[in-house]
């Protein structure tokens, strides 16, 4: 079973535009009396790791699969730079029990990219996980083997949505800083609750806020770190506090 990519919806591109461009997003869920979105607008400006924020229930993942094309049913406009698909991974996604992680993977790599799915194993630390089911691995390493077979694959933007939840914080930092030296050129929207993580890890944070609030989103610069750079933890705080004022 080869990692599920979506493709989307066609969408325009243009070399000088943003990454990422929402413009006047509506959506309403069928049987629902009001939209959960009502001209949400929204700007990526350039490739990296960033953030989508929110309470639970604002909207986040759903408007993830409106990016990546996994939800119609909208109006107005999606709009995105660069070559190759929107591709949405999520927490616990389904994996074949009866399979071995090692076979997975190797289905899971496109020709030309085993050099680059080597270099993914040893630094997400799974190299040891090569020979079991994925029936016997924890919900974290689970999590682990599917965000790298997403990774393998060509994409515009990945959309990792609680992609390492259930993984330790010293792991998950070591994959980010991994994908962050490893993908320079890519665009990447990372949906997470740690305030911490975003603040740190994330270059633009995208705050959603809810149709009520005015206004309906908030952009935060955050610290963008990088793994040779020491940490200013003064501007970490100061950025964590401005994404929870925003929300």
């Amino acid at each position: 079973m080869k990692a599920k990519l979506f493709s989307g919806f066609p969408l325009t591109h243009d070399a000088q535009m943003s990454l990422l461009s929402c413009k006047d997003i509506r959506f309403q869920y069928p049987g629902t009396k009001t939209p959960l979105f009502d001209g949400l607008t929204i700007t990526i400006d350039r490739p990296g790791f960033h953030a989508l924020f929110g309470p639970s229930g604002i909207g986040k993942t759903t408007l993830a699969k409106i990016i990546s094309g996994d939800i119609a049913g909208f109006s107005k406009q999606v709009k995105a730079s660069g070559k190759g698909p929107c591709l949405y991974t999520y927490n616990q996604e389904r994996l074949p029990g009866w399979s071995s992680v090692g076979r997975h993977v190797e289905q899971s790599t496109p020709e030309g990219r085993e050099s680059l799915r080597d270099h993914l194993i040893h630094g997400f630390g799974l190299s040891n996980l090569l020979g079991m089911r994925f029936s016997q691995l924890s919900m974290g390493q689970c999590n682990r083997v599917n965000l790298l077979r997403y990774l393998l694959q060509d994409f515009r933007l990945l959309i990792m949505d609680e992609s390492l939840a259930n993984v330790d914080e010293p792991t998950r930092e070591i994959i980010i800083y991994q994908i962050k030296s490893t993908f320079p050129k890519a665009g990447f929207l990372y949906i997470s609750h740690n305030v911490v993580e975003v603040a740190r890890f994330c270059d633009q944070i995208i705050v959603l806020r809810g149709r009520h609030k005015n206004p309906r989103t908030r952009l935060i610069v955050g610290q963008n770190h990088q793994k040779s750079q020491p940490l200013d933890k003064g501007a970490l705080e100061a950025s964590m506090l401005e994404i929870m004022n925003a929300a």
